[in-house]
């Protein structure tokens, strides 16, 4: 039995995103006016004492695992702190002129006139990667712990199932799973309220949900992969500010996807490409459709005579309000993506994400006020964000992922009923059905594939190093880094599976979706047949595996902490 040192704390933050940073923050202020309000009479209730705050966060440091396009609606940064910018918020660029094209094979269609959810003149263009660097600066600035290198890998509970803590990770374990000499154990964090903030497909969010039942009355949530590089192009390629969008090439119509290409300062561009992750041809590679999406000459033209500079993937959780879980049960609170904030509409989840934990915040003062963290008082967490613009703005979009697994042209005419209706489906259904994406593959017997080479989906697509690139490749420009020496974080709870069923129905997808060659399928003199072979020191921290595999078979877990990608900058 393992020793654990117990620390106490009042509130506990899970991930270092815009949503629990902005939660935190957002935390100190308001117990101060509270403390304020209380003192003068003005506001009925009892005066709060300091608490103390964590955030624990698995990356080496703030920002090191953010990934995000971005263009930041500022709504929410501007109610946190009105003076973002005299504060040293670091903006880019302000996004000065929109546009949105239609790609076919060889040409381009620009709208003549943006679509409104895409309309972006006058937001900001940031690196979220920078701008959580900063909120973390200004959290420590108020006294707040921040604990990078702590992933969480459990959370705790009481006798009555009521969340009490979470758990760290423990460091020094060999790759045999047993204790290295610097093996130093996880340690219980204790705490009141327990805020969930980890992104997309977060490991602890998936453990609560399935332990207490929070997605129960919930549509299954699903998600796409974003892939994106920097490159730094040459002077007078793209316009500082200039924000474009696209859709059509190289996606088929029958899967969700499209691009982005913002023009940042110092002639840097921003461009990657979204895949649904909800496609039905087991052969598509969300990898090669972004490299793909780069050889269209439109698209070349805008990195012609550049470099890539760095490169990263990060999935996105895209249902939207009817994916929702319940995003609060005793002790234990839910914010950004991980809850399904993010607008899939308008691809945008940093303003949502950072109101999410405002209200979370504000329903722990409550709490705190009451000396009750039970589901009687979060719950008003709920109540707060149906009273809140997050509502209004996610509600009015709620259908809008659902129509695109009917594919491309239903799901355009689709949107614009809904645009008409406030959201409803063909402008009358109030919820169209999502599917997971993984119960979504067809076989490969119902497609002419004959075996798994990802050459028969993509026939012209080769990897010259200069414009498009191997995953290998790509994965070096992610400045991924992972002691080898450790357990693998990517458990295949049947790898037999992967070897008869998997590779005869789909060709072992897993190949295909990560975006970091962490997957290989290899001849086994031992059993004389292909293996799977897990090169879990490369992977991205996309979550993707965990997602898309169609037998729900890897489990993405927390490595030791600080291990992981390097996105300082994206």
């Amino acid at each position: 039995m393992i020793e654990r040192e117990q620390l106490e704390m009042d509130v506990i933050f899970v991930g270092a995103g815009p949503a629990n940073l902005a939660a935190a923050l957002h935390l100190k202020y308001e117990i101060k006016e509270h403390n304020e309000l209380v003192s003068k009479g003005i506001r009925s209730g009892n005066v709060i004492d300091d608490l103390e705050i964590g955030i624990i966060e698995k990356g080496p440091a703030v920002g090191a695992h953010i990934l995000s396009g971005a263009v930041m609606d500022p709504i929410a940064i501007r109610e946190l702190m009105p003076d973002f910018l005299e504060q040293g918020c670091p903006v880019d660029s302000v996004v000065t002129d929109d546009a949105f094209w239609f790609l076919t094979e060889d040409s381009r269609i620009k709208a003549p006139i943006t679509p409104p959810p895409l309309v972006n003149k006058g937001k900001y263009i940031i690196s979220l990667s920078k701008m959580c660097e900063w909120l973390a600066e200004k959290c420590e600035e108020a006294e707040i712990n921040i604990f990078p290198e702590f992933p969480g890998s459990e959370l705790l509970y009481d006798d009555e199932d009521r969340v009490i803590g979470v758990r760290t990770g423990d460091k020094g374990i060999d790759k045999d799973g047993k204790p290295k000499a610097n093996f130093e154990p996880g340690v219980d964090l204790l705490a009141k309220v327990t805020v969930l903030g980890e992104g997309s497909r977060g490991s602890l969010a998936k453990q609560a949900m399935k332990r207490l039942g929070l997605d129960e009355n919930a549509e299954p949530q699903v998600f796409s992969l974003g892939v994106k590089e920097l490159w730094e192009v040459p002077a007078g390629n793209i316009e500082e500010g200039m924000v474009i969008h696209t859709l059509g090439f190289p996606s088929d119509a029958k899967t969700y996807g499209g691009g982005w290409i913002y023009g940042m300062k110092g002639n840097i561009v921003s461009i990657g490409y979204v895949t649904g992750l909800d496609y039905i041809d087991p052969m598509i590679d969300p990898h090669a459709e972004f490299q793909k999406f780069k050889t269209h000459p439109a698209v070349e033209e805008v990195l012609k005579g550049g470099k890539m500079i760095k490169y990263g993937a990060k999935t996105i959780n895209a249902g939207g309000y009817h994916t929702m879980p319940q995003i609060y049960a005793d002790g234990l609170l839910l914010v950004g993506d991980c809850a399904s904030f993010l607008n899939g509409q308008r691809i945008k989840g940093i303003h949502t994400a950072m109101k999410s934990g405002m209200l979370a915040a504000e329903t722990i003062v409550s709490a705190f006020d009451h000396q009750d963290f039970s589901s009687y008082t979060l719950k008003h967490f709920h109540e707060k964000f149906e009273s809140s613009w997050i509502y209004d703005e996610l509600h009015a979009v709620r259908n809008f992922h659902a129509a695109f697994q009917k594919g491309r042209w239903s799901a355009l005419l689709n949107s614009g009923f809904q645009f008409l209706s406030g959201g409803a489906g063909w402008g009358f259904l109030d919820k169209l059905h999502h599917e997971a994406g993984h119960k979504r593959y067809k076989k490969l017997s119902e497609f002419d594939y004959h075996g798994d080479d990802l050459a028969q989906r993509y026939p012209d697509l080769k990897f010259d190093k200069q414009l498009t690139f191997d995953k290998p490749t790509s994965v070096f420009f992610a400045a991924v880094a992972h002691d080898e020496d450790q357990p693998s974080h990517l458990h295949i709870l049947d790898t037999d599976i992967c070897a008869t069923r998997c590779a005869e129905e789909f060709g072992n997808p897993c190949q295909r979706f990560c975006p970091a060659a962490v997957y290989e399928m290899e001849h086994s003199e031992k059993t004389g047949r292909r293996e799977i072979k897990v090169n879990f020191s490369n992977c991205v921290h996309c979550k993707t595996c965990d997602i898309a595999d169609p037998y729900q078979i890897i489990n993405w877990v927390t490595p030791e902490g600080g291990g992981g990608p390097n996105y300082k900058g994206m």
